[in-house]
């Protein structure tokens, strides 16, 4: 059942994705808000009582309720769990957003994939090349299907509902409580960034292990083994490393942002990223996916059989 709900969730979402933040993500940006100006001491125990406070009532609720339509009705179970994946996922947007990028850089117009590029990734693009915006393109292809297809359907699995909003939550408050300076917020958001390095150990190298094999596997893991250390995170560099690997071309290097420019260490083998190279991504990715959904047919056909 859980393959099954897996699967129309994807289905709904590549026919019905969804175009706009939900006010659900509101709520929980808010309360979360709230829970920093209240707990924020500077200490990492206070990072950590805030960050239970912050999951705990939303990852019950679903359990409850996944536990409630379960002993109700299978069916009703099952549509609970294809809900809340539908809304946890965000991966339908991506494939629309990289080609329409890829369609203004193969029309050499490069002001329109700027700003298409910065829409997108939220980042400033003004000054940037086209190689720097394929580049950067790629990176958010490979990134946004990492965190917000892969390590989802990985906890889905594993937890059910409950463990793909886990996994999800976990990876917003990682990035938001994460990212605050020291010297003003001292280690609050310590714990919620060792948490979410801990939940995005095995989805991450499952996925840099499935772009080896669906890309160029000599190189893939080339780039894991030699570049992914030098990344900021963990988790990311052993993504983008595999994922440039498998398509031989060359990610990271600095690039220019509004405070001046962002040293970025180069990883990837092959050539500069280009339109082309977006394609590949793309390809990657959809190969990737197929992989996934074949390995876990043949789990919830054994599982079946086996009952």
């Amino acid at each position: 059942m859980s393959f099954s709900a897996l699967l129309g969730a994807l289905l709904l979402e590549y026919f019905r994705p969804l175009t706009r933040n939900l006010r659900l993500y509101d709520w929980f940006f808010s309360y979360a808000n709230y829970l920093e100006r209240q707990f924020n001491a500077g200490e990492h125990h206070h990072g950590a009582l805030a960050w239970v406070l912050a999951l705990a009532p939303f990852v019950l609720l679903v359990v409850l309720i996944s536990t409630l339509l379960q002993a109700m009705s299978g069916p009703l179970g099952w549509m609970w769990s294809l809900i809340v994946l539908y809304f946890l996922m965000g991966f339908g947007t991506l494939g629309a957003n990289a080609a329409a990028v890829v369609s203004a850089l193969r029309n050499q117009q490069l002001d329109q994939a700027r700003s298409l590029l910065e829409q997108w990734v939220g980042r400033e693009s003004s000054n940037l090349s086209a190689t720097e915006v394929a580049r950067l393109g790629i990176e958010e292809i490979l990134i946004t299907a990492y965190r917000k297809l892969f390590g989802i359907i990985l906890w889905f699995m594993l937890l059910g509902p409950a463990g793909a909003l886990l996994y999800r939550l976990a990876q917003i408050l990682a990035q938001k409580w994460g990212g605050l300076n020291e010297q003003e917020f001292g280690n609050f958001g310590n714990f919620s960034v060792r948490v979410f390095a801990w939940m995005e150990w095995l989805p991450a190298r499952l996925t840099a292990l499935s772009f080896a094999i669906m890309g160029d596997f000599e190189d893939a893991m080339y780039c894991w083994r030699s570049q992914a250390k030098q990344w900021m995170e963990e988790g990311l560099g052993i993504v983008l490393a595999s994922g440039a690997g498998a398509i031989g071309v060359r990610l990271g290097e600095p690039v220019e942002t509004f405070d001046g420019i962002e040293s970025r260490p180069e990883i990837g083998l092959g050539d500069d990223a280009d339109v082309d190279y977006m394609d590949s991504a793309i390809s990657l990715i959809w190969r990737t996916l197929m992989l996934w959904l074949v390995v876990l047919l043949l789990i919830a056909l054994v599982r079946w059989t086996g009952a």
